[in-house]
């Protein structure tokens, strides 16, 4: 308990007198707990100053914390909230790519499926034709040349391109070849030609490597394509090898305006190939070139005599002739023997 003393004591008198001993004692004893008292309540507050800042800095530091915690939570929402948007955007391209994929295949798929069907008529027609067509009784769309002239057009690529070459030309009187079997005809087989032939008939291709290929090449398609321009019959054979090579009629009529380009290769009365003067009922076009080269009858009927070796042998390439090895041997031996009289320059004309 605290006593209200004054700052500085003084002796007061008791009625009047002075104050004793006993009252200067007390006087001292309350110095001491006034020092004492303010000791304790200094250090109390030095004490909660440091709690106080000790607390303050604790506070600092969990403020620190929470703000970096903030951040890093801000982060991966920015983060989470990006990965989502790739995610979806790549979804979405995944799926329109998918989309376009899926209509280009449909798209391709009918192509295809329409080709297919195209190109399996085509077989379809051709095997009918070869089918029907037998050294003794040929096929006319196979063979045009025994079609009479208003029903031949133009006719393109090996297919098409049939020769109107033959032995000898027809009688004023007559409008179709008169064809004599060849089963009738007196022969003998070749044992080493045969030989050759059955060789390449086990694999057989367009490779003139073959010794069946290259005797025929040497003997009858380079001599009946060996014309006076080097140059252009390289050309045409090249063509015909190709399957490229378009023969088709030039209309008279248009014969008086001849252009420039077409004169240097050859005109309706000069032979581009044999440089001749004869009258050019044809004209040929080598593969997608625009030049146009105006041909005999002598040299067309040559071109077309290999045109026609060529196309047969495709179509025992692609399997298409059903007959045995003995009967396509003498076709192919007919077909060579068509190179060689167009090549002496024997050739059918056409009769109207």
């Amino acid at each position: 308990m605290l006593v209200d003393l004054d700052p500085e004591p003084e002796t007061r008198m008791e009625g009047g007198g002075q104050v004793g001993p006993t009252s200067i004692r007390g006087h001292g004893q309350l110095s001491r707990l006034r020092s004492s008292s303010l000791e304790i309540r200094e250090k109390g507050s030095e004490i909660l100053r440091e709690q106080l800042d000790a607390a303050k800095n604790e506070l600092k530091l969990k403020d620190k914390e929470c703000e970096r915690l903030s951040q890093v939570r801000n982060q991966l929402e920015q983060e989470l909230e990006e990965l989502t948007a790739s995610l979806f955007e790549e979804a979405h391209k995944m799926v329109r790519d998918a989309n376009v994929k899926q209509a280009a295949s449909e798209k391709q798929l009918k192509e295809a499926q329409g080709k297919i069907d195209v190109l399996q008529a085509e077989v379809t027609a051709l095997k009918t034709l070869v089918l029907t067509s037998t050294p003794s009784s040929p096929n006319r769309q196979l063979h045009p040349q025994l079609q009479s002239s208003g029903t031949r057009g133009s006719y393109k690529s090996h297919v098409r391109n049939k020769s109107a070459s033959g032995a000898f030309p027809l009688s004023p009187a007559k409008k179709e070849v008169s064809i004599q079997p060849v089963s009738k005809e007196d022969r003998e087989m070749d044992s080493i030609l045969f030989a050759e032939f059955l060789m390449w008939k086990e694999h057989p291709s367009l490779d003139r490597s073959s010794a069946f290929l290259s005797r025929i090449y040497r003997e009858d398609i380079g001599p009946c394509l060996s014309f006076t321009r080097s140059e252009l019959s390289h050309l045409v054979q090249s063509a015909v090898e190709n399957n490229s090579l378009t023969i088709e009629p030039v209309a008279m009529s248009a014969v008086p305006m001849v252009k420039a380009s077409a004169i240097e290769c050859g005109g309706p009365k000069k032979c581009a190939l044999s440089g001749l003067s004869r009258l050019c009922k044809h004209r040929i076009k080598l593969g997608d070139k625009e030049s146009y080269y105006y041909i005999s009858p002598s040299s067309r009927a040559r071109i077309t005599a290999v045109c026609n070796f060529f196309t047969y042998i495709r179509y025992i390439q692609q399997g298409l002739v059903r007959h045995d090895a003995e009967q396509m041997f003498w076709e192919i031996m007919r077909l060579r023997r068509e190179m060689n009289v167009a090549k002496l320059g024997f050739y059918l004309t056409d009769q109207g």
